[in-house]
């Protein structure tokens, strides 16, 4: 009994086969379409998935505790004396004041992020020399030396030049030497990178010798990172402090935001095909309803014709369902997500290159065939069902 079954089913399969050979165009075309929006929601999911997982990999190695002067609502130096008070503060284990700050060249256009640390105070900070391609970390009191990103010195065509000149706020030049490049793998943190000594880069903005941007505060008990921020807040209320979680929280809210508002965009995409897909089937052709007509007089029952409709509707959106999501891994994987990098990074003229890797879990992918596949489903087998129900002699006669 199972045996005729299978045989039965393999049956309607061959014949399904045949009938969306017969309609090739019309199933070609609404494949293709169905494919594309497979491809454009499923490889938006990949990316936004992706850069939010890269994010909370990289903010691993943020600073534990970040301490910012406010005045006005705006961010000033904070005196490097601030540094001394929290060091009264028990569980804090070190204080490291940075400077830094953004360049724009107005040659090129482009915003340059110069960062001013001693690495050997920063937590982790011994690090950075694994990130060089080549040349060295600049060491305190070699004057003007500097580390650049690899889109640094193609945006300045340094090739092999070692000098470059940068403006002061007051338009006096100071030379810069180069004694390193970050390697194209850490181009999404490096990309346009300046890295330097905090005295040259209090040189650079002019800033005086004894403030910095923020504090960067490691503690020794990471589970004491709310408390002593806390307690930093009491003490120096007119700074802002962050802690490590609030800044992962923060990229996870902006990541959120701009998938989200893209991702309504991509669904009314989806919205307006399973529309479409509806209008098509439920309309179907005289000569689709004089085929059910005559299968039913020739002894297919309803089901039969039910199953038909089923394995072709299967047929089509499973095809599409595969094409679109190797498409989009596709996109992700070797074509770094071109077409929605702009929206989740910006529109950076010095946009890092990056390497993403695609992820989905389980509930991503049923999530996108429940949107997608059964819709289309239903918008083929219901107005089949309706026409089969219909007597064969006055499907016929019509």
């Amino acid at each position: 009994m199972a045996k005729r079954g299978i045989e039965k089913q393999l049956n309607i399969l061959d014949y399904a086969l045949s009938s969306l050979w017969r309609r090739r165009t019309k199933n070609l075309s609404i494949l293709l379409v169905f494919s594309a929006v497979i491809f454009l929601v499923a490889s938006f999911l990949m990316v936004s998935k992706a850069l939010s997982d890269r994010a909370g990999q990289l903010l691993v190695a943020a600073p534990e505790i970040t301490v910012q002067r406010m005045s006005a609502g705006r961010q000033e130096a904070i005196p490097l004396a601030h540094g001394e008070r929290l060091q009264g503060i028990f569980g804090i284990r070190r204080v490291v004041p940075r400077v830094w700050g953004y360049y724009f060249d107005e040659v090129t256009g482009a915003n340059f992020t110069v960062l001013g640390v001693d690495p050997l105070q920063m937590p982790g900070g011994d690090g950075l020399a694994t990130a060089l391609a080549r040349g060295r970390l600049p060491e305190e009191g070699e004057a003007g030396m500097v580390v650049v990103g690899q889109g640094v010195v193609e945006t300045l065509a340094l090739e092999n030049r070692q000098l470059f000149s940068l403006f002061r706020p007051d338009l006096s030049l100071k030379t810069l030497t180069v004694s390193g490049e970050f390697a194209k793998e850490t181009g999404i943190m490096t990309a346009d990178l300046l890295l330097m000594h905090p005295a040259e880069a209090r040189d650079l903005f002019l800033i005086a010798p004894g403030f910095a941007t923020d504090l960067c505060i490691s503690v020794a008990n990471s589970r004491e990172i709310e408390t002593i921020a806390r307690k930093i807040a009491e003490l120096l209320p007119d700074c802002r402090v962050l802690t490590r979680p609030q800044i992962q929280k923060t990229y996870q809210v902006v990541f959120g935001w701009r998938s989200g508002f893209a991702s309504i965009c991509l669904l009314s995409a989806v919205a307006a095909f399973i529309i479409l897909a509806w209008d098509k089937a439920s309309g179907l052709a005289p000569e689709e309803r004089r085929e059910i007509a005559i299968l039913k007089v020739l002894g297919w029952e309803t089901a039969d014709v039910l199953a038909v409709r089923f394995w072709e509707a299967c047929l089509v959106s499973g095809l599409a369902f595969l094409l679109g999501m190797l498409s989009a891994f596709a996109h992700v994987l070797f074509f770094s997500a071109f077409l929605f990098r702009p929206i989740l990074l910006g529109w950076s003229v010095l946009a890092p290159g990056l390497s993403l890797v695609p992820a989905l879990a389980l509930g991503d992918f049923l999530l996108l065939a429940a949107f997608t596949v059964l819709p289309y489903l239903a918008a083929t087998v219901i107005p089949a069902w309706r026409s089969a129900t219909v007597p064969a002699d006055s499907a016929l006669g019509g």
